[in-house]
């Protein structure tokens, strides 16, 4: 039997004091779930997504519960909005320690019918935004030499299914 002892080393170990996070894609859903729980275990993070008034929520939300959080509004899948919007979170909030790249987008349709504009709309989405935000972030990781970058994907990445082009 596992003592309380041992659940506290756990959870120590689970500690993110003094780290800060950029979740994109975080004003709701699984995003703001994830903000969450980074926050609870003790970093301050910033809110991503596209929707300012979406954001301040989330950030009300999040800071009414005792939480350390703010919000950065930018189109991730602009790769020079990206840019300003990491160096503005690293000029006025802190170096980045943890990117979770969640934003992404689902558009369903049978292939033969899918229209080209949702096909772009998703890979910009989907993969663009990945690539733009990991590397802007990447270039500021490299040189302290340290960070995490986690990429959220869907179990569609892996199973196809009727519908979902």
């Amino acid at each position: 039997m596992v003592g309380e002892g041992s659940n506290r080393m756990v959870l120590d170990s689970f500690k993110l004091d003094g780290r800060l996070a950029l979740v994109t894609g975080s004003s709701d859903g699984l995003g703001l779930a994830m903000a969450r729980a980074l926050a609870q275990a003790g970093a301050t993070v910033v809110i991503n997504g596209r929707g300012e008034a979406k954001l301040q929520a989330a950030v009300l939300l999040l800071q009414q519960e005792g939480l350390r959080a703010q919000a950065r509004a930018c189109d991730v899948t602009d790769a020079q909005a990206v840019q300003g919007m990491v160096n503005d979170i690293e000029t006025t909030i802190g170096p980045l320690s943890i990117l979770v790249n969640n934003a992404g987008i689902q558009r369903r349709g049978p292939l033969h019918d899918f229209k080209h504009d949702d096909w772009r709309e998703l890979m910009q989405t989907n993969l663009d935004s990945v690539f733009f935000v990991g590397q802007a972030v990447a270039q500021k990781m490299i040189p302290r030499k340290t960070g995490k970058i986690i990429n959220i994907c869907s179990v569609q990445s892996e199973l196809g299914r009727p519908g979902i082009s």
